[in-house]
């Protein structure tokens, strides 16, 4: 029986990135900058990623998607591909958040930090012993800490293997986004329209 593949892909920052696996070996993997336009990209990305592989999406035994911290919209656009797909497939979508994803592979105790917006970054720390979030600073105001390092494995990787990781975990919670902030889109202020009996 040939190895599962699992589907790993992310638009939480300014790209969309893909990654298929099958078992621990990487069949394909894109990454491609775009700072607008994941949701019209994304579909067909996975479409490619599939078809260089040989592959056709009933083959696939497990999705993960990148759940943020991030870009607002690019995390909607990942979490609801992952929960469409996972419906209609009949298999596991696993979230996994983009730290977690930048810190798989590294030694403990580390500090990952990914690029926010405003010069910010998105950091946190794994394995010191005491709970750590996601949280977002400016990168001189980081607290002392365990080292920074750099991501060993590509994003959509290390969220592929994750995912593959966890596929058959009981009570495997839907991917949900992680959001650090409120959005910065206001709710509008007029009048609903008026709904018609």
């Amino acid at each position: 029986m040939a190895e599962a593949l699992s589907l790993g892909f992310d638009t939480s920052a300014a790209h969309c990135a893909a990654a298929l696996l099958q078992g621990d070996r990487v069949l394909v993997q894109r990454h491609e900058d775009m700072a607008r336009g994941q949701a019209e990209r994304l579909f067909p990305l996975l479409g490619e990623v599939l078809a260089e592989a040989g592959a056709g999406w009933r083959d696939l035994s497990v999705i993960g998607c990148g759940i943020g911290p991030g870009n607002f919209t690019g995390i909607r656009i990942s979490v609801a591909a992952a929960r469409g797909l996972a419906l209609s497939l009949g298999i596991p979508a696993v979230g996994v958040g983009a730290t977690e994803a930048a810190a798989h592979g590294l030694p403990r105790p580390c500090r990952v930090a990914i690029p926010a917006r405003h010069g910010e970054v998105i950091w946190q720390d794994f394995g010191t012993g005491h709970p750590s979030l996601p949280q977002q600073a400016a990168p001189q105001d980081l607290p002392p800490g365990p080292p920074l390092l750099p991501p060993a494995i590509p994003l959509a990787e290390a969220i592929a293997r994750i995912a593959a990781a966890r596929r058959d975990q009981p009570d495997l919670p839907r991917p949900a986004p992680i959001y650090l902030r409120p959005a910065d889109a206001a709710p509008a202020r007029d009048r609903g329209p008026l709904i018609l009996s």
